[in-house]
């Protein structure tokens, strides 16, 4: 019994021993644990020291350099403005100058003529008073006979000051509109397009001829077919050619066998399938060719069914000169002869771009281009300047501003432009666009 309990109490002692050491020693454990926390709190907070005063260096460098960038281009435009309000000066003390020199020169006219009156009025009078004494007439009537024969007499120097400042004013102005025209010509250095009947595709080889061709033809039949064009396989080495009198359908074609042939597969589901494709591109492009052309001219706001038919214009072409590189010519030529007459320039360029907007729908529509375009452009609310130089540039009507004016001088300018137009090919095409009519309203035919 006795060692019983001893073995208990020794137990028990060892228990409280072990529990007091095992205390101690995770008590040891914490404080290491806790000072290497408050050590990596400490790197932790040095690091973001760091971080923040680093980012305020590079903050501040930025902002340095961003001021110093704002005011080098606040000072560039102070030098800007104070360049052009000292012209503006110049040319203010200059039109002083003139004013002044003018307001002189119109005084001693007037001077002049006031002494001039005064002599003739003193020997109007003596005259008169001879008249009273020698005739027997009365002061009234003597008076009259005089005025009437001053009529006669002023009315001859009148007519002869006239005649003579006319002839002067006519030799001045044709100097002026050649000096204006030559000016206008000289600044426009525009691209010449002239358009052809024909494209020629390369091939790889003499075997895509016959993959073009097809067996029985079939090939061929369905391009000619589906893309409204003539496909001719002639003997020249690696080379077929399409022909057709529409830029439009012909440009589709060009491309849509440069893809067939590309991709190797050529057959009649694989043509129309490119076809479709292609077209719907064309017709995009259309509407994006217009929009480039009005932003090239600085024309700010246009309906856009005008837009998509100035697009459309790049696939028109008038005596061999292709439509919108006509139109373009016409526009920048027309603004830079308003600008130097003294008008709207922008209201210039928009009527010279819209003077020939009815060549676009030519093909669709009867009647000439210049109805068919002044008419659309009269629905679409377009400006009278715009719809009077439709009319004006081929004589419909007689130009009524400086702008529609400048449109009928620029239109001559570009038409007359050595090489700019072939007579024999409008001519051509005109027949073959009537043959096409005249076999399309026969029953049975799909496509002329």
């Amino acid at each position: 019994m006795e060692d019983a309990i001893v073995i208990f109490a020794i137990a028990s002692i060892s228990g409280i021993v072990g529990f007091i050491i095992s205390k101690k020693i995770n008590n040891a454990s914490f404080d290491i644990y806790l000072e290497q926390a408050k050590a990596k709190a400490k790197v932790i907070e040095l690091e973001a020291e760091n971080l923040l005063k680093d980012a305020r260096i590079s903050a501040k460098k930025e902002f340095e350099i961003e001021f110093r960038e704002s005011k080098r281009l606040i000072e560039k435009k102070e030098r800007e403005i104070n360049y052009h309000l000292e012209l503006e000066l110049d040319n203010i003390k200059k039109d002083k100058l003139s004013t002044l020199e003018s307001k002189t020169k119109i005084e001693s006219l007037r001077k002049g003529l006031e002494v001039q009156e005064k002599d003739y009025q003193k020997k109007l009078d003596k005259i008169i008073k001879v008249l009273e004494n020698s005739s027997g007439l009365t002061k009234e009537e003597a008076k009259e006979i005089m005025i009437d024969l001053v009529k006669d007499e002023s009315r001859d120097v009148t007519a002869s000051i006239f005649r003579k400042v006319y002839k002067e004013a006519q030799k001045n102005s044709r100097k002026e509109v050649q000096n204006i025209l030559s000016h206008a010509v000289t600044r426009y250095a525009g691209e010449f397009a002239a358009e052809r009947l024909t494209n020629n595709i390369s091939l790889k080889d003499e075997e895509t001829k016959g993959k073009i061709i097809g067996k029985e033809g079939r090939n061929i039949k369905t391009l000619e077919m589906c893309l409204g064009v003539d496909i001719i396989i002639g003997d020249i080495p690696n080379t077929i050619t399409v022909s057709s009198f529409n830029l439009y359908r012909r440009a589709i074609a060009t491309k849509v066998i440069e893809e067939l042939i590309e991709d190797g597969r050529i057959q009649p589901a694989r043509i129309e399938e490119v076809y479709a494709r292609l077209k719907s591109e064309f017709d995009a492009g259309i509407l994006k060719e217009g929009e480039n052309t009005i932003l090239e001219l600085g024309i700010k706001k246009m309906h856009p069914e005008l837009i998509e038919l100035v697009g459309r214009l790049r696939y028109r072409a008038s005596y061999g000169q292709n439509a919108l590189a006509h139109t373009l010519e016409v526009s920048n030529l027309a603004g830079l002869i308003a600008s130097q007459l003294g008008g709207d320039t922008v209201m210039a360029r928009r009527a010279g771009l819209l003077h020939d907007i009815g060549k676009a729908l030519t093909h669709e529509m009867k009647g000439s281009h210049v109805d068919i375009g002044a008419d659309l452009c009269k629905k679409l609310g377009e400006p009278e300047e715009v719809i009077n130089a439709i009319y004006a540039h081929h004589g419909h009507e007689e130009a009524n501003s400086i702008e529609s004016a400048a449109v009928c001088a620029a239109d001559a300018l570009s038409a007359a432009r050595p090489g700019a137009r072939r007579e024999v090919l409008e001519s051509f095409l005109k027949r073959v666009e009537e043959i096409e009519e005249i076999a399309n309203s026969n029953i049975g035919v799909v496509n002329a």
